[in-house]
């Protein structure tokens, strides 16, 4: 009895296939409630931690405000239009979708669209059912030899060039962020949009609707497009500027489209739907059993891993979690990201697992903000963390930041001109007891040895000053981390060195405090010191990377680091080392 207390309470809001609600079942209590009035569902929303939905049942503010213990929010599907993101954001619900569950069912109806049109089999279909043997004017062309040209290249796109490359097509991709080398080892060649539409024969859609993707095929674009080339949408029906397309065609600038999704649905009245150069799909592209189960099943393993802890510890407290579960408690450096991810795409394990503490329904990283940011940016589900449990073996302490490569006046200026803060002249032997009596954010020691005191200005607020004063001199200069503050022995180090500035040395409480009221402290400020940090793990990234679930992923990782004790492949070291090859 006890334990059926302790389960989560899962509510199935719209209809998902049986084995989905089959896993849920395994672990939580599950009721199964469609067709809900808005009214019903905000009644019964407050005894849920977790809820699942389709296209019908939509999650507004006031719904998500009367949710008081949910964790999770699935759907079932790609789309999240349905859900208010920034109310459940406000809560801290997380969001979950079937983003890649529908991939191959949607390549493949792109694909039939395609040949559809080569071929003109609807009008073939059609005439010959009105009793008309209209083979002549029924001369179609091929795909092999042709090129097709995909806007947009995530995992729908890349299951149809698979595809297209299989019938002998030639693909190029447009991407806002190109990444031409792995496109070239996928057999693709990535091209500017201009190129794309003006050389293609066929151009399939396969970018989000987002607001700023609305009308992104335009007159302008289809301007470029050669007068035999087909065009086809099976991803959002904003991003097509319907009225652009009905005159490209009506003009003859290409041969016909193919569109699966429309700006109004249904789009019964819509004069596409009935023109003789356009095949037509009621948004059914993704409408397969087999995509349907498998998002199901994804969706169902997603709440899993927020509602049920994994049975899996291992004794140095390492854990794959959720990637939308681990948080940040500073602010990350995009170029340190950047040049982690070039770092991650050229190895095929994963080092050094990140720092984490648990706070409430999360994971607070305390050291590898940069790697979680730049595995989340990756698209990886998971991450490996070593998860801190016990404080005694854990001590924060702070960075100092060496400004380098700036004038001294500069860099002073541009301080004196922020409006958070005030700088006093102070000198070494007092500073620190004049930040400790006047709330000071840090000190400034310049290369000649003067030394300021920066306070947040009356008014100000002191998280906040103390972003703006970092995130000014960061983007300004070049910043190194270090161990110490003493000019002298940093100027031998760095010979291009301004200043440098120093921290007050902040508690664990505080870190969990700033992280858990939603703001973020600057980059590179604590420092962690941990007995026993797990490093070099070697871990396979491919595995870590793949849609297994997170109990196999922790079952894995349980395995390997079993093996590696009973191998003796594990050392300890109790000393303070350099690593040269972060």
């Amino acid at each position: 009895m006890n334990k059926e207390r302790k389960k989560k309470k899962v509510i199935i809001c719209d209809d998902i296939a049986k084995i989905g609600i089959d896993m849920l079942k395994k672990h939580c209590i599950v009721d199964v409630r469609t067709r809900l009035t808005q009214d019903q569902l905000k009644e019964a929303i407050p005894a849920y931690d977790a809820a699942v939905v389709r296209n019908t049942t939509r999650f507004p503010r006031d719904i998500i405000e009367s949710a008081r213990k949910l964790k999770v929010i699935g759907r079932a599907g790609a789309g999240l239009d349905t859900i208010d993101h920034q109310a459940a954001n406000e809560k801290g619900i997380v969001i979950v979708n079937a983003l890649n569950a529908n991939s191959v069912a949607v390549a493949e109806h792109t694909f039939a669209l395609m040949l559809c049109l080569g071929r003109h089999l609807h009008r073939a279909n059609a005439d010959l059912k009105d009793n008309r043997w209209e083979k002549k004017c029924l001369m179609g062309t091929g795909l092999a030899g042709k090129t097709l040209g995909l806007v947009g290249f995530g995992q729908i796109a890349r299951q149809v060039a698979s595809r297209a490359l299989a019938f002998g097509m030639t693909v190029q991709v447009y991407q806002k962020r190109a990444t031409p080398e792995k496109n070239t080892k996928s057999g693709v060649e990535t091209v500017d949009l201009k190129i794309l539409f003006s050389t293609s024969d066929f151009i399939s859609l396969h970018i989000p609707g987002k607001p700023g993707n609305i009308n992104f095929v335009n007159a302008e674009l289809l301007s470029f497009m050669k007068s035999t080339a087909y065009i086809i949408n099976t991803a959002h029906g904003d991003i097509m500027d319907e009225d652009a397309l009905l005159e490209a065609l009506n003009k003859g600038i290409l041969a016909g489209a193919a569109l699966d999704v429309f700006k109004i649905e249904p789009a019964t009245d819509n004069p596409l739907v009935a023109h003789e150069k356009v095949i037509v799909s009621p948004h059914i592209a993704a409408s397969t059993a087999d995509a349907q189960q498998s998002a199901a099943i994804v969706i169902a393993q997603q709440i899993l891993d927020i509602l049920v802890e994994s049975d899996h510890e291992n004794p140095l407290g390492l854990a794959v979690v959720p990637l939308n579960k681990v948080i940040p408690h500073e602010l990350i450096d995009p170029r340190r990201v950047a040049n982690l991810i070039e770092k991650i795409n050229a190895s095929d394990v994963f080092t050094n697992p990140p720092i984490v503490v648990p706070s409430k329904d999360y994971y607070v990283v305390l050291d590898g903000a940069t790697r979680v940011a730049s595995f989340k940016k990756l698209g990886f589900p998971h991450i490996i963390v070593q998860v801190l449990k016990d404080r005694d073996i854990y001590k924060l302490d702070t960075w100092f930041h060496v400004i380098r490569k700036i004038d001294t006046k500069i860099l002073l200026n541009l301080l004196n001109d922020l409006p958070e803060i005030t700088m006093v002249k102070s000198d070494l032997k007092t500073v620190q007891a004049e930040m400790v009596e006047h709330g000071g954010l840090c000190y400034l020691q310049t290369m000649d040895k003067a030394v300021y005191h920066i306070q947040p200005k009356g008014g100000a607020n002191h998280l906040d000053a103390l972003n703006k004063l970092t995130d000014i001199y960061i983007k300004a200069s070049h910043v190194t981390r270090a161990l110490h503050d003493d000019i002298d022995i940093l100027l031998n180090e760095f010979p291009d060195l301004t200043g440098v500035v120093a921290f007050p040395v902040y508690t664990l409480d505080q870190v969990l405090q700033i992280t858990e009221s939603g703001n973020v402290m600057p980059a590179g400020i604590t420092r962690s010191i941990i007995n026993g940090r797990v490093m070099r793990l070697n871990a396979d990234i491919e595995y870590l990377r793949s849609d297994r679930n997170l109990d196999e992923k922790n079952r894995w990782l349980y395995d390997m680091v079993m093996e590696k004790l009973s191998r003796d492949q594990a050392r300890y070291y109790a000393e303070p080392i350099y690593l040269l090859d972060e």
